[in-house]
């Protein structure tokens, strides 16, 4: 164990490590699939079970589809199209669906 450093933050530095090891791509392309099986949108939490069901990721935890639906969003490739309450979390969550260029 690597021991910190008083004023270090260490999470900066593991945040930094998990973030350089997603295939970012990948997972946009995996997302995008998920996504156009459903039209009616999916929250992210949605998005990350239909992932595990496909094997895609190990867990259905959301924090594996949240970052990359907000960098997809900010590309302009998906949006959000309103909110709904989470069947698993029970709070009001963002859906998302792939953007339709009119």
């Amino acid at each position: 164990m690597e021991k910190r450093q008083p004023g270090e933050y260490t999470t900066y530095d593991t945040r930094g490590d998990s973030y350089e090891l997603v295939d970012k791509q990948k997972r946009y392309k995996q997302i995008l699939e998920i996504l156009r099986e459903h039209d009616e949108g999916l929250t992210a939490k949605e998005t990350a079970v239909y992932m595990m069901r496909k094997k895609y990721i190990p867990t259905s935890e959301r924090n594996f589809t949240a970052p990359r639906l907000t960098e997809l969003m900010d590309m302009g490739i998906v949006e959000p199209i309103g909110k709904k309450i989470c069947k698993y979390s029970h709070k009001r969550v963002a859906v998302y669906v792939i953007r339709r260029e009119e």
